[in-house]
């Protein structure tokens, strides 16, 4: 439907036999648009980080001097490779003393065991020595797992996400020193709000787009939270995604797409008749029959969707708004003439 809109028609009329004289602005021609409910694709929309699917945070199981660090952060790192070991020297001295220590009780163990058997020592004094081989050799092997434990190997396949030493530096017992994720797959953490929680099944279809590198990827809701943030009152959710080529990085943006299959009804408008005053509030021209006037009226916005524009509130089906040529138009505008085509305001 299509109006004409006068913003102003000034009249001049002379009294008594005097030539009357008329003047009139050029009729703006405006477009409008009856508001109807259309049924729209109900989807859950929300923004969340990226995280691997597995991260561990490793550090040695002995103190020491850092000797040597074989990995840069973001390198890609492979089960059981080697990324950093200590100076050994004080465990490889430490083990030669307890190797030393397991000869000489072992001789003695085996000097007693053929007195025993010659009935010239007693059984106590054979447990004795007994048992102090047992805890010679104990500690031999003690030794030598301090000397294996100078050096750290990765316990799973992923990428090296941090690096907290340097070669030189003397670090203490299970200080984390390197944080290590792995990334054949990787986790979107989201917050959805309580009242969509409903609608999140374990297995639901994610669509994620990731902004870092412009696509989309398909996904799948791995696990639900069971508690809510006491501040936001929304639930964790974690959706799990195949990394191919492992292009996509723990600490990315997504924003998620979720499918809810509860249907919905709205308002679509185009964007082009949306205004936006000096307080950064969103309007519309809404034609009040009743009345022959154009009222500006607050609009609530939502979702782009199709080109058109959600409105969230502001307005109710049926009402008739201006789609173009509103710029010129004020707030209470009123109509001097109209049919079914055009209208004329001053």
């Amino acid at each position: 439907m299509k109006f004409y809109i006068m913003p102003l028609a000034l009249l001049l009329i002379a009294c008594s036999g005097e030539t009357k004289e008329v003047q009139k602005e050029e009729t703006i021609l405006v477009k409008t648009e009856q508001v109807a409910a259309t049924s729209l694709k109900n989807e859950i929309t929300i923004s969340g980080s990226i995280e691997g699917f597995s991260t561990v945070r490793l550090g040695f199981m002995v103190a020491g001097k850092i000797k040597s660090i074989s990995t840069k952060e973001g390198q890609n790192i492979s089960k059981g490779q080697l990324i950093a070991s200590l100076d050994p020297s004080n465990y490889l001295i430490a083990k030669q003393l307890s190797d030393v220590q397991v000869n000489a009780t072992n001789d003695e163990y085996n000097r007693l065991d053929r007195l025993r058997t010659m009935g010239s020592v007693s059984e106590s004094d054979f447990s004795k020595i007994s048992f102090s081989l047992k805890e010679a050799q104990l500690q031999q092997k003690l030794q030598a797992k301090n000397v294996e434990d100078t050096k750290l190997y990765s316990p799973i396949s992923g990428v090296l996400l941090n690096k907290q030493t340097e070669v030189g530096e003397i670090v203490g017992v299970g200080t984390p020193l390197f944080i290590l994720s792995d990334i054949q797959k990787v986790l979107v953490l989201a917050s959805i709000p309580e009242s969509e929680l409903q609608h999140i099944r374990i297995g639901q279809a994610a669509n994620i787009y990731i902004g870092a590198l412009d696509k989309s990827f398909e996904g799948n809701v791995n696990e639900v939270g069971a508690l809510a943030d006491p501040d936001t009152r929304a639930f964790t959710v974690k959706i799990i995604i195949e990394n191919k080529g492992l292009h996509i990085r723990p600490g990315m943006i997504a924003e998620v797409t979720l499918n809810n299959p509860r249907q919905k009804k709205g308002i679509l408008l185009p964007s082009s008749c949306i205004g936006n005053d000096a307080n950064s509030q969103n309007y519309v021209y809404v034609i009040d029959k009743a009345s022959h006037k154009a009222f500006k009226r607050n609009v609530s916005l939502g979702k782009i969707i199709n080109d058109k524009i959600e409105v969230v509130s502001g307005l109710s089906p049926g009402e008739t708004v201006v789609t173009s040529g509103q710029t010129k138009l004020s707030d209470g505008s009123l109509s001097l003439f109209q049919n079914n085509q055009y209208h004329e305001f001053y």
